[in-house]
């Protein structure tokens, strides 16, 4: 059926891993009439997790797209995987997302992943609610789980129903919003609650000021006026439902479904995506989602496909998206002809004329276009900002195993890059190395066996190596003059540049303040290029630089030896003399590692941890083993697995994953500097 864009929910949904994603949205699709049978995650049968990886695991590795159309309203589900180690394909789907569904599992209560990629979805704004899964299982305890819950998510997580009963018992809930199912509950479970139903009531009345004071004044609220105010307050994120379910026994997705139709934001409700106009002033501004206007949508998953090709999939944010138009890809500066439109449900493609702004839909074949870019109408050019993917964390040097492989990898690093956005491939000018970079060693060899799988490529791998960056602390100015008279045509340019550092993971800004055309509009392309080029070669180390904002603000130039090449020499030059004046520094990759530990081998741990510049972030006991949750640099941690193996007599465990990038101590950067290959490069020269 044709849908309009106030009748549209795109949501993502989240977890740590093993939570039951796939499962509750193999239910949805199901219930929602999508598809006549369900699939198992066990059988490999689910509409998610279709690739050949994902089967063999039994988990998600690659966001997903499906849909269902029920009750007048179309919900597009996208599935992120649960692993941090994949935490790429996450930051595509928030990207795509107008609300999110974190599920919990009731027995293990909040992880690292629930942590990490709540946080994700809460920096990008995103409402949602929380679906506390596996309520069927042994040990799970609603109760517990809700205060853990309130404790490391906040306080503004409110039950909207309670469970009746748990583990095998576990058969339904009460509505504590309708108050319907509350005479079900018995003793101790009915006063819980009651408490929780009020908990509920006072969070709703605090989002709106004439509902609290009515609530002051009288010291309760009708289920007609907490309906009235809850959707509001929950698209604002005021408050964030919590409801149980057992995704496996089907108990809470008619629930789940009712929230996400009732109770979540369309796409028209969402704040008005910034952009940026092509024009000269290069100002910020918004537009605003809807149905009529010129085109205009974001490209958020490619995905590499052997046989069918490059499938693009994009977000329609403004007007429609009709089969075989066309469309300016901004980014590239290219026309891209867009053939015929699909709605995925997993592999499985839909046809279909058209989809209207906040629907979510792919097309086969593009030309120019990936993750990232922006597709709009050549009369009416808008950027939307880039995806914020993390930066990798460890890199393998690799090396195809025969001639026919070398002549093939370069295209397929390039597919799988294309297809996800943490993964990088570059070629070490000063090694010669092929080195390939990802989020943790799971991601690079589940990319390795892609490469094998998919494509017939097969490699050998390096030894791991640490993906370091480099950054600036303070403020740096310089002028640099670049002129070349001798031998042929004359080069001239004169570029004036200030940087700054910005906040961590920020990536980097390049700021024109020229004025009085000092340095031309078409050079300060120019000055961009020689910036980003000094920037991938490093400042100390030979390292990639990020995190930084470059300004130009003068210049001169010379009528006939002024030219591209120029520019991007001098500014290349003004960075590196900058950057040197603005305290440069080594960034290295911090791992959030969670190691399960005998108790007797405490001590021994904990004292091994802080000589490796590990910090301990927590401590719980579980199933007899001390749980301990610490962060430690990557470098530290190759050397210290078998440290660790050796202190408990191998009877420890740890997982390990991808926390954030932190400057590097002053003595350990030096002899990182030592051992770089731009400093044995420079000593050579």
């Amino acid at each position: 059926m044709a849908v309009s864009t106030k009748d549209i929910r795109n949501m993502v949904f989240i977890s740590h891993s093993g939570a039951g994603k796939t499962t509750l949205i193999e239910n949805l699709l199901f219930k929602g009439g999508a598809i006549a049978r369900k699939g198992s995650v066990n059988e490999g049968t689910t509409v998610s997790d279709y690739n050949e990886d994902e089967k063999e695991r039994k988990n998600s590795i690659n966001l997903s797209v499906s849909s269902y159309e029920k009750d007048g309203v179309k919900v597009n589900l996208l599935d992120a995987p649960g692993y941090l180690d994949y935490i790429g394909e996450v930051a595509a789907g928030i990207s795509a997302a107008d609300a999110a569904v974190l599920l919990v599992d009731a027995t293990a209560g909040v992880q690292v992943g629930t942590n990490k990629f709540w946080k994700m979805a809460q920096e990008k704004g995103l409402p949602g609610f929380i679906v506390v899964n596996k309520m069927d299982k042994d040990n799970a305890d609603f109760s517990k789980t809700m205060a853990a819950i309130k404790e490391s998510l906040g306080k503004n997580c409110v039950a909207v129903c309670y469970p009746n009963g748990s583990g095998a018992s576990f058969s339904g809930m009460a509505n504590l919003v309708t108050k319907t199912g509350l005479d079900s509950l018995q003793g101790e479970d009915k006063e819980k609650a009651e408490t929780l139903s009020g908990e509920l009531t006072e969070g709703v009345a605090e989002s709106d000021d004439a509902l609290l004071e009515k609530y002051l004044e009288e010291g309760e609220l009708s289920p007609e006026d907490l309906g009235k105010a809850f959707r509001s307050a929950v698209i604002e994120g005021k408050v964030i439902p919590v409801i149980p379910a057992s995704a496996e026994k089907e108990i809470g997705v008619e629930e789940v479904m009712a929230k996400i139709r009732d109770y979540m934001p369309s796409p028209a409700d969402r704040p008005a995506p910034e952009v940026q106009p092509e024009g000269e002033d290069g100002e910020r501004s918004e537009i605003e989602v809807k149905e009529d206007g010129p085109f205009a949508a974001r490209v958020f998953k490619t995905i590499s496909d052997p046989y069918a090709g490059q499938i693009t999939i994009f977000k329609v944010v403004r007007g429609k998206a009709a089969s075989n138009m066309s469309a300016r890809n901004i980014n590239k500066e290219a026309s891209e002809k867009i053939g015929q439109l699909f709605f995925l449900k997993g592999k499985d493609q839909n046809n279909t004329d058209s989809a209207t702004a906040g629907d979510i839909v792919a097309v086969a074949k593009l030309k120019d276009t990936s993750t990232g870019d922006t597709l709009a109408d050549e009369k009416d050019p808008v950027k939307f900002k880039p995806i914020n993917f993390p930066e990798p964390a460890i890199s393998f040097s690799i090396k195809p195993k025969s001639r026919s492989d070398e002549d093939k990898i370069s295209d397929v690093l390039a597919k799988l890059s294309a297809e996800d956005g943490a993964f990088k491939s570059v070629r070490d000018p000063a090694t010669h190395e092929l080195v390939i970079s990802g989020m943790g060693e799971l991601h690079l060899k589940t990319m390795i066996n892609r490469m094998k799988d998919r494509y017939g490529v097969e490699v050998d791998i390096g030894t791991p190596k640490v993906a370091y960056k480099e950054t600036i602390s303070g403020k740096g100015d310089s002028k640099y003059r670049h002129k070349k008279q001798s031998g042929g045509a004359g080069q001239f340019a004169e570029v004036w540049m200030r940087v700054e550092p910005m906040p961590r993971g920020e990536g980097f800004e390049f700021v024109d303040e020229v004025v009085g055309g000092a340095i031309p509009k078409q050079f300060l392309g120019s000055c961009e290029k020689g910036v980003l080029s000094a920037m991938a070669e490093g400042i100390v180390a030979g390292f990639p630089v990020v995190d930084v904002r470059v300004t130009v603000y003068d210049g001169k130039t010379h009528p006939v030896d002024s030219k591209d090449i120029a520019f991007q020499i001098a500014a290349a030059h003004a960075f590196r003399e900058s950057c040197e004046k603005a305290k440069p520094c080594l960034l290295e990759p911090i791992m959030s590692v969670e190691l399960s530990i005998p108790e007797e081998n405490m001590g021994d741990v904990t004292g091994s941890l802080s000589t490796r510049r590990g910090r301990v972030q927590g401590m719980d006991s579980e199933a007899g083993m001390q749980v301990v949750k610490a962060q430690i640099p990557l470098e530290e941690m190759y050397k210290y697995a078998n440290e660790l193996k050796s202190i408990t007599q191998g009877r420890s465990t740890y997982t390990m994953s991808f926390s954030h990038y932190e400057q590097v101590p002053s003595n350990v950067a030096q002899k990182i500097i030592e051992q770089s290959p731009k400093k044995h490069k420079a000593e050579e020269e």
